[in-house]
């Protein structure tokens, strides 16, 4: 019983990672790098500061990954995933004007 689990659990990863592997699913694994990216560079510059802190190359990272993320569940057809990550990529560029308006604003005095 545990043997057949483990087969049939060896075969789904087969599949899923060697059988599917094209460069759509290549794109998707650089999406996601970009995605995780972020949590690196936030937690980093929290660490730093000894305080949280969201750097602007969080907001970059987090359009990139959102974009090509977006773009791979296009091709994939993935309702949930569109509008998932559709509705993120317009709330990163929200908060990177937001960001970027402040420092214009901030500059200016």
């Amino acid at each position: 019983m545990l043997i057949d689990l483990a087969h049939a659990v060896g075969d789904y990863l087969h599949d899923a990672f060697l059988v599917s592997l094209d460069w759509w699913v290549l794109l998707g694994f650089v999406a996601q790098a970009f995605f995780t990216a972020r949590f690196a560079v936030q937690w980093i510059a929290s660490e730093r500061a000894g305080r949280s802190v969201i750097p602007l190359a969080f907001w970059w990272c987090s359009i990139g990954g959102g974009l090509l993320l977006f773009v791979y569940a296009l091709y994939r057809r993935d309702p949930v995933f569109i509008a998932g990550q559709g509705f993120g990529v317009f709330v990163y560029l929200r908060n990177l004007y937001f960001v970027l308006r402040e420092r214009k604003q901030g500059a200016a005095v």
